[in-house]
């Protein structure tokens, strides 16, 4: 999707008082100072015209259940209207909010609005704020990181509560760190100032960096973003994390820019606002009362007012629309990757399962010229998995405590679906986990769940990837009655005594995300009467699908 708005999202260290009067002060002398140098005192003195064809509004709302400041500056050009919002907002004892959008709101219904550059109040406002993103301080410049700060970027690159890309720079070895940092790198990210976390790694913390994450590593002048959520012991999550070589950085300075800085300016108005800037209402201009003035005037001004707030809702009733047709161009796009995404998986799956197949052969051979010790060194109980998802049914009566408890029905009509090759084998994957996990926990070989089981199981067990394993669901799907009751599968009377139980925990079996099919199970009696398997089958309604 085009970032056709600059949208800035921040927290600031400072209480709420104290962060309102420094986004008002950086506010002002950005408007006083050039380019725009507008008449700052006309608002102090009841006007809200600053300049011919420029407005400044202001709101605030003082409240026990929140409190935000705001200020919008309205620029008219001859192709429509540039609109600077900026939003201090607070919610009872949370962390107080800035939040600074630029738009462009076309006056033809049937053009497109123009995309926003980054502001320099951007700039200004960071430089003044003590303004972080989670555990990352946000800040104008590239931070530049030394050795011993890279525990802490890795920190901040795991954390959880992160909401903005980070985008880090290394150095070529044989450039001087200086100079690639104000010649290339500074100019490179200055469209991301408010859009990422920046940082740059000297040339020493660059190899303890790539020491400890061996799967997301930069390096030589390359420059890596880290999206939300980086899992540093799953090398396939390596592939999120977009990387920039330095021969493009270096040759095409200006494609590398603009492909640096699309997807965080992207991402920025994608993600969901937080609630508590998404609470906050629209503004509605009305006229300042002026000094003196007559009855017709006072009239006049109303109906000025009541044609702006006309004017104003169709400019946001349009530009919405166009958000909406963005979107949904985007969705349809991911609706296309997410398959391709499963094509892949199956493809990968083919080529892992071809390869078991020549070491069964292997086999063989190896049993034909008599070096049966070789032969049987090397066998993996997966070779032999299950053709169909009916056959796995069949086989779980096999395992010693792996118990299939749910109905059959949704399983077997997985078998008829175009993907259903690969879900078998992954399926069959995923309980010989769960059966050497169980079996593991009985003999007191492990105390952990099965998500860590799979990070840290010992060598030969069988295994998934932990990014398949999700612990439990979302608050949202339990608190949903019937989502909760269609996740409540049976399990035996000395399991549990109302012969069911819900089932958070849950497998996701296969590439793409709503796509793939779920299997859900119950391992809090694992010690005694081993795991329930209580579902397999489509995936269940919740908020994505």
């Amino acid at each position: 999707m085009d970032a056709r708005r600059y949208r800035m999202v921040v927290t600031s260290r400072t209480d709420y008082v104290r962060t309102g009067a420094l986004v008002d002060e950086q506010l002002r002398h950005w408007l006083a100072q050039p380019p725009k140098c507008y008449n700052i005192d006309a608002f102090a003195e009841g006007r809200n015209e600053i300049a011919r064809g420029v407005t400044l509004d202001h709101d605030s709302v003082t409240a026990v259940t929140g409190t935000y400041g705001r200020w919008r500056l309205r620029e008219t050009t001859p192709d429509g209207t540039w609109q600077t919002t900026v939003v201090t907002r607070q919610i009872a004892d949370g962390p107080t909010w800035v939040q600074l959008d630029v738009e462009h709101l076309p006056d033809d219904a049937e053009a497109a609005p123009v995309p926003a550059k980054t502001p320099r109040l951007a700039k200004h406002l960071l430089e003044a704020l003590n303004a972080h993103d989670g555990l990352a301080d946000v800040t104008a410049m590239p931070q530049v990181v030394e050795a011993e700060d890279v525990e802490a970027v890795i920190d901040e690159l795991c954390d959880a509560e992160r909401r903005l890309p980070v985008v880090l720079a290394s150095t070529p070895y044989d450039v001087d760190f200086d100079t690639w940092l104000e010649g290339t790198v500074d100019p490179l990210v200055r469209p991301l100032v408010g859009l990422a976390i920046l940082y740059v790694l000297t040339p020493g913390a660059e190899s303890v960096f790539n020491r400890v994450l061996e799967h997301h590593r930069v390096y030589n002048g390359g420059i890596r973003t880290y999206l939300p959520g980086v899992d540093p012991a799953w090398p396939a999550d390596g592939q999120r994390h977009r990387v920039m070589s330095k021969r493009l950085i270096t040759e095409n300075p200006r494609l590398a820019a603009r492909i640096l800085n699309q997807f965080p300016q992207g991402l920025a108005t994608r993600l969901p606002l937080p609630d508590a800037l998404d609470s906050v209402p629209l503004m509605r201009t009305r006229a300042r009362d002026g000094v003196g003035g007559s009855e017709q005037e006072r009239l006049l001004d109303e109906n000025d007012a009541l044609h702006e707030i006309l004017e104003e809702a169709a400019r946001e009733q349009r530009v919405r629309a166009d958000e909406i047709r963005d979107l949904k161009r985007e969705l349809s796009q991911a609706e296309g990757n997410e398959a391709q995404v499963v094509v892949d998986y199956d493809e990968q799956y083919k080529e892992l399962h071809r390869a078991k197949a020549q070491i069964r052969e292997l086999q063989r051979e190896l049993l034909r010229l008599g070096a049966a010790e070789q032969a049987y060194a090397t066998v993996d109980p997966s070779v032999n998995a299950p053709t169909s998802l009916a056959e796995i049914l069949d086989r779980i009566g096999e395992m010693r405590r792996v118990h299939f408890s749910g109905r059959r029905k949704y399983t077997l009509e997985l078998d008829d679906q175009a993907y259903g090759s690969s879900w078998v084998r992954m399926a069959w994957d995923a309980l010989l986990a769960l059966q050497d996990f169980a079996e593991a926990v009985a003999s007191g070989r492990a105390n952990s769940d099965f998500k860590q089981w799979c990070v840290d199981a010992p060598e030969g067990a069988h295994v998934i990837s932990p990014r398949k394993v999700v612990r439990d669901e979302s608050k949202s799907v339990k608190a949903n009655g019937d989502w909760s009751r269609a996740r409540t599968f049976p399990v035996p009377r000395h399991v549990h005594p109302d012969g069911k139980l819900f089932m958070g925990a849950h497998l996701r079996i296969g590439g793409g995300n709503t796509i793939a099919p779920r299997l859900h199970y119950y391992d809090g009696a694992c010690t005694d009467h081993g795991i329930y398997v209580g579902y397999v089958g489509p995936h269940l309604t919740n908020t994505m699908t």
